[in-house]
């Protein structure tokens, strides 16, 4: 079973990377895909380019075992819609059990995603849920999870697709925008601890993100 975590990692920090370390345990994944977007649909764009993104997290699981960086939403180009990462690793793997990562609050807004009801017959879903979290009472979300719901490892294992899955993680209240705030407003040594120092180099001989001038 491999895990798949999507996201603009402008810059990738120690939010994203320890809550899918402990999934990637927590479920025996053999192996967890990180894929940078190129056009993310529901936010703005980047400030980094995708090149700089793809370094900077290729650099900070360069020494993770299992932790794989895949670039095809950047040589795909145009809007990145998870439904077409999915569709073509399905394409390639068969009928390999995949998960798809979410954190709470995408899971939570999840039908506002293009074409959102195929995510379920490409992968299961795996929620990391944050310590106290709501999930949605009513609305299509969850109806999802009546439909759809199970808290067996073992059932993900068995099928290529078609459940969802909640795992508690440690919740590390940490943001790319935080991070990207912290650097105009302190440089680079305001965000020391919450992004790799791999990552926090890189940052600084780029010059990314850059300290604003008073």
């Amino acid at each position: 079973m491999i895990g798949i975590f999507g996201g603009t990692f402008d810059p990738v920090h120690s939010g994203h990377l320890r809550p899918v370390w402990e999934i990637k345990r927590a479920l025996n994944l053999s192996e967890v895909r990180l894929i940078p977007c190129a056009i993310p649909p529901h936010r703005g764009e980047p400030l980094a380019t995708g090149e700089q993104r793809l370094a900077m997290l290729q650099a900070a699981v360069k020494d993770v075992p299992g932790f794989i960086v895949d670039k095809r939403e950047l040589q795909r180009g145009g809007p990145s819609y998870m439904v077409d990462t999915l569709q073509s690793l399905r394409d390639e793997l068969g009928r390999q059990p995949m998960c798809l990562i979410l954190g709470q609050d995408a899971f939570n807004g999840i039908d506002r995603w293009h074409q959102w009801q195929r995510l379920m017959d490409l992968a299961h879903i795996v929620v990391m849920q944050r310590p106290g979290a709501v999930l949605p009472s009513m609305g299509p979300v969850s109806d999802l999870l009546a439909a759809c719901r199970t808290d067996s490892v073992a059932e993900l294992s068995a099928a290529s697709a078609g459940r969802v899955y909640l795992q508690s993680v440690t919740q590390l209240e940490i943001s790319a925008t935080q991070v990207r705030r912290l650097l105009q407003a302190g440089g680079v040594d305001a965000v020391r601890f919450l992004v790799p120092d791999v990552v926090q180099t890189y940052i600084e001989q780029h010059k990314l993100y850059g300290k604003r001038e008073h």
